[in-house]
């Protein structure tokens, strides 16, 4: 398909080209869209030992031992070792976001006076 001898009567032969290589294109996104997708449901099962944890999560070990048993972090015990599976760690980290949409000054400011003390007057005794 050349640009500068394209004529009228060539129209219906080049849609036809333009259609097939879009088909064609639209076929190879499906298949690398599938393998990526396929891919990513593979790799997120994966144990990882207290090290990585602590790398993953940037926190201390000794932080992640009071995770592990106030917070509620999902670990697999196996003797003496510690795993998590990284898509369990995934759904933990998730399921601990306090709110879903930021709140505005106002009420953040509404919260702060509500939760302060104040000093009983002494003139209204």
């Amino acid at each position: 398909m050349q640009k500068d001898k394209l004529t009228f009567n060539d129209l219906p032969e080049v849609v036809g080209e333009l259609c097939e290589r879009i088909s064609s294109m639209e076929n190879l996104l499906t298949e690398k869209l599938h393998q990526q997708h396929n891919e990513v449901k593979k790799d997120t099962h994966v144990p990882m030992t207290v090290d990585e944890v602590c790398e993953y999560l940037g926190i201390s070990k000794s932080s992640f031992y009071y995770k592990a048993k106030h917070g509620g972090i999902p670990i697999i015990k196996q003797g003496k070792h510690l795993f998590v599976y990284r898509d369990e760690l995934d759904k933990w980290l998730e399921s601990g976001r306090k709110g879903e949409s930021p709140i505005s000054i106002e009420e953040e400011h509404a919260r702060m006076l509500a939760t302060t003390r104040r000093k009983a007057n002494p003139k209204s005794w």
